[in-house]
This record gives structure tokens, sequence and C-alpha cells, in this order.
């Protein structure tokens, strides 16, 4: 770990109520077994810099013999994110990959013009009760890289920056923030990271970024002495000097944002794009099912069953 001077907060405070320009409170669904609340995107926001999906899956508990099974699906025109606080995943994809992933580390799956991928719970870790709690988002990209080759990520948590400074203890997840800089290579300027606060801590969010957002995974933070609790994400006003100071009982935060997209993206079901076009023929193409011959593929070792488009 190590001590960044931008972590310390501006003294005195300036933020206040009208920094926050939108206050969204996540939509919860069952996935069966498991709840997922969905921030983004939300009526009146798309998104945050370039996060254009945010869910928080659990937390959620699980007996003997079971667990999560994402079957394969596809994606055009973003990056996956996932993130975990406890339990694990294990990733496979089209292009070959078969990778476990574990709290504090990251999966980057950048789909490009397609990606299939699956997401399920490991068969040794079926075997005893386990719990499931984490985060996936999708970065939109830039319109001139919507259509690169796909490519897969993964960063272990010791690879991933630390700051530690008088109560608040940051991981960078992806992109710069406070001096420092994550690993996965993106394609517009981004930050997203993990905080934990103290009881008081307090914490500025980056003041160089175009857009800036924060989610309160646990606990409460205090903003211009209003209280909000976990399950809540703000998006500020572009420029303002905000300090979050965490509640009595401590918080858990993620901060996300960055540079914003040239225009809005369509979305349907997993595709992401700036052309309707695009997600008309994506939406054909798996439709179609001729897998390795058009724009998708199954995992090599995950191909005997896939999520269907919906109508």
């Amino acid at each position: 770990m190590s001590w960044n001077p931008a972590l310390a907060p501006h003294i005195p405070d300036l933020t206040s109520l009208d920094s926050i320009e939108t206050l969204i409170i996540p939509r919860a669904r069952d996935l069966g077994g498991f709840e997922v609340r969905r921030a983004l995107p939300a009526p009146k926001r798309q998104m945050v810099g370039p996060f254009i999906f945010f869910d928080q899956a659990g937390p959620a508990e699980f007996l003997t013999g079971q667990g999560v099974d994402v079957r394969p699906h596809p994606h055009i025109g973003l990056g996956t994110v996932t993130y975990l606080y406890r339990g694990e995943f294990q990733h496979r994809d089209s292009l070959g990959t078969n990778q476990m992933i574990l709290p504090g580390a990251v999966n980057w799956m950048v789909a490009g013009r397609g990606v299939t991928h699956s997401e399920r719970t490991s068969e040794a870790t079926r075997k005893a009760p386990h719990s499931l709690f984490g985060i996936q988002t999708w970065v939109a990209l830039p319109e001139n890289r919507e259509d690169v080759a796909p490519t897969f990520e993964h960063h272990g948590k010791a690879s991933l920056p630390v700051l530690d400074h008088d109560g608040v203890t940051l991981r960078l997840i992806l992109g710069r923030a406070y001096g420092e800089t994550a690993p996965a290579r993106l394609f517009s300027d981004t930050f997203y990271g993990d905080a934990v606060l103290a009881p008081g801590a307090k914490m500025p969010l980056p003041d160089d970024h175009e857009d800036r957002g924060a989610y309160i995974v646990e606990g409460s933070v205090v903003i211009a002495g209003d209280v909000f609790e976990a399950g809540r994400m703000m998006v500020f006003r572009p420029g303002d000097r905000v300090t979050i100071t965490a509640g009595d009982q401590g918080a858990r935060v993620l901060i996300l944002g960055g540079e914003t997209l040239g225009g809005p993206r369509y979305v349907w079901w997993n595709f992401v794009s700036s052309s309707r076009e695009k997600i008309e023929e994506a939406k054909a193409q798996w439709r179609e099912g001729d897998w390795g011959d058009g724009l998708f593929d199954l995992p090599p070792d995950d191909r005997d069953e896939f999520i269907p488009a919906p109508d």
C-alpha cells in the first residue's frame, strides 16, 4: 500500500447537495436464487462516463450443489468488468479463455465486434455452502473502437494499485485516479475504484474527470449534511469539488466515471452500439446460430447450451 497526497480531502469541504446531479435508486430483480440490483441504465441517466450498465449481484447464500449458471450469451460494442467481494465465477469465452475470478481481482473482456461468454459457479465451490457478492459493469466503447477484435484480460488482486491514507483504502480497478493507473488496457479516459472508509473518514472524488459517480455498496455516506444509505448511486455535476464522508459504521463505495462518449448508445439485450444497424445484424446472427462462421461462436468448453435472444 502507498500513501498518495491526492487522497487528502479538500479543506474546507465545498460539497453541496446541488453537486448531486442525479440520485439513482437501483431496480431489484430475482434471477432465480439471488437478487440483482441494476443502477445503470436508469430512466434519467443512461451512462456515467462510459459506464452504461451497473449490476450488483447479491449478497446471496447458496446451499451445497447450488450456484450461478449464466449460460453462453453474446456481446458487441462494450467491455465487461467483473469485480467480486465474496465468492467466485468461472469465466469461459469464445476466445478460448477459461479463468476463475476471486475477490479483489478483475476480469476485463472487450467484446468489440462480437464475443460470447458464460459465467458459472465452479464444480469445486458447489461441493459446500457458499456465498456470492459482486458487481458487474459494462463500459461502452468509443465509436471508432466498437468493431475492434475481442480480447480478455485478467488482473489479480495484487496487481491493482492500492492507496491508503487517513482511514481510506482504495483499490483502483480500472483507469486512472489519484496519480495511479490500473493495468487493464482501455479505450477512453476512465476511473473505477473500490474504496473502504473507516467511520467518519473523508474521501474526495477525482476532480480531473469529466463525469463522476459513486455507488454505496455497504454502510452510509454523508454529503452536505445529508445521509445516503447503501444501494444508492449519486452522479455529480462536472467540475464541482466533492468529498464523501463515511457514516458512523463506515462505508464501502465504488467510484466511477470518466470521459463522456460522442453520443448516446442504443442498447438491446446484451448489445451496445452507436448504430441500430449493427445491433440488428448482431441480433440476426445470434438467432441464426451459425457458430464459428459469423460474428459469434460458443466457448470451446461450454457449448452444450446458450441463452436464446429474446423476442
